[in-house]
């Protein structure tokens, strides 16, 4: 029925998202003579729809790996302070709304159309523009990052949390005005893009870094935090790393309640400066907090979310304690390891990195020890460092099946994909014609009593339905 629905206009979603969907997009592979990467593009759009961007504070983050919780843990805190909050996440995992979020309710149907309705004739007369000199009007990313700019403005929302969708110096949502910058853990991925060392994606990612505006670190790579100092004393943005100026220790509880993975938690260092006003003790600048998402990665980004409210606190954003605590107890979001069934246990996780892919199975690591038989269903896309990410669950598993989805053509085939698990070291690996077959057959090797786990893509976790 949301499908039909039509705003005014008379514009359908259906037609919406088709119109969309024609434009050049990143997120589905990097089309021939077609990377074209900058700002100029971002700025004439918002300008065409009244520039919404322009007195929407921000709170901009970056990074490889854990972006997108942190994005979620921060959004969350705000809103349960009593701020209206705006949160942009990406990608999405069933539907486009679930990027586009006011107070936890993501954008709705005719919410958006009302949106499209004002971007699509704007996005058609760059693209007549652009064409008169060669050029190309907004892709995919950018024609998204202005709807939800646009609806951020039109709710009045106090302040909005954006997250990159690739790098962040030439990143769509890199034309925002932050009140605070945040960079999470920086690892390789995207390297065709972004470079194929630490230090170049470190320098795409400290590209959100603005002059004299408070940057919060959770890069913990040498080469990584290196940059990102240096770029932040260029740019005069005070600076607080993760196990440097605060640190997370993670603490797991065993196997309580209704998780397979027990109760999570982290326990938070905070810096210097926000020691009460007339001293206080070492006491005063530590506390835990329940973490709703499971994963040992999850207390880093955790960190995050508890200093950078304790930052907006400080710059005159309220955020009460309780508030932190509700925002990680309660903050969950779809294939973050997220548990579909329980005989077998089926989990799917969006890993789609080496770095992520480890953080999965070292959350797995007590199911993998007490469940058999254990079953690995695998698709990535055929840029992605494939055997390393296979390597690492090399040993944990003692059936495979790789497939590949059908919704993005950035997607490895089967034959890569078993030649890489060969590689790797892993069982040999059987091929299924698509994510849900994939699924079926896993459920039914594992039997009752066995493991089943989903990862590699967010593509792969937003087919098996």
């Amino acid at each position: 029925m949301a499908a039909k629905r039509k705003d005014r206009s008379g514009l359908t979603r259906a037609a919406a998202l088709a119109w969309l969907d024609r434009r050049v997009n990143y997120e589905r592979g990097l089309p021939a003579g077609q990377g074209s990467f900058g700002l100029a593009r971002m700025r004439r759009l918002l300008a065409a729809i009244g520039s919404p961007q322009e007195n929407l504070p921000v709170v901009h983050v970056a990074g490889t790996k854990g972006k997108g919780s942190t994005v979620a843990m921060i959004a969350a805190i705000l809103n349960e302070s009593g701020h209206r909050v705006g949160c942009y996440l990406s990608p999405h995992v069933h539907r486009v709304e679930e990027r586009i979020s006011v107070n936890g309710r993501p954008i709705t149907t005719a919410a958006l159309l009302a949106a499209f309705a004002t971007v699509i004739p704007a996005v058609d007369a760059l693209d007549r523009s652009a064409a008169t000199r060669g050029g190309r009007g907004p892709t995919w990313f950018e024609v998204l990052t202005a709807v939800a700019m646009l609806h951020f403005a039109r709710s009045r929302v106090a302040i909005a949390v954006l997250e990159t969708g690739l790098g962040g110096r030439l990143d769509a949502t890199n034309v925002s005005q932050p009140v605070l910058s945040v960079i999470t853990s920086i690892s390789l991925d995207h390297m065709a893009v972004l470079g194929n060392t630490i230090a170049k994606i470190a320098a795409e990612k400290a590209g959100i870094i603005k002059r004299g505006i408070p940057v919060i670190s959770g890069a913990t790579a040498p080469a990584a935090r290196r940059v990102i100092a240096a770029t932040a004393a260029r740019r005069r943005a005070p600076l607080l790393e993760l196990g440097r100026d605060f640190q997370a220790t993670h603490v797991s509880s065993g196997e309580i309640g209704s998780s397979p993975f027990g109760e999570h938690a982290v326990v938070v260092e905070l810096p210097e400066e926000f020691r009460p006003t007339g001293g206080g003790t070492a006491q005063d600048l530590r506390a835990s907090y329940a973490v709703g998402m499971p994963g040992m990665h999850q207390a880093a980004n955790a960190a995050l979310a508890v200093v950078a409210a304790k930052k907006l606190d400080a710059l005159g954003y309220r955020v009460p304690a309780r508030a932190i605590a509700a925002g990680l107890r309660n903050t969950l979001l779809p294939a973050r390891v997220q548990v579909l069934a329980r005989k077998p246990l089926v989990v799917v996780d969006a890993a789609h990195n080496v770095a992520s892919m480890q953080a999965l199975l070292d959350t797995l690591a007590g199911p993998l020890e007490a469940l058999a038989p254990r079953v690995l269903v695998f698709a990535a896309s055929a840029d992605k460092q494939l055997e390393e990410m296979l390597a690492a669950a090399a040993g944990r598993f003692d059936q495979v099946i790789v497939t590949r989805y059908a919704t993005n053509p950035r997607a490895a085939p089967v034959e890569r994909l078993i030649a890489a698990c060969r590689a790797a070291g892993l069982p040999k690996a059987n091929a299924a014609a698509s994510p849900k077959e994939a699924v079926t057959r896993a459920r039914q090797l594992a039997g009752k009593s066995g493991l089943v786990c989903i990862a590699g893509s967010f593509f792969l976790a937003a087919e098996i339905g």
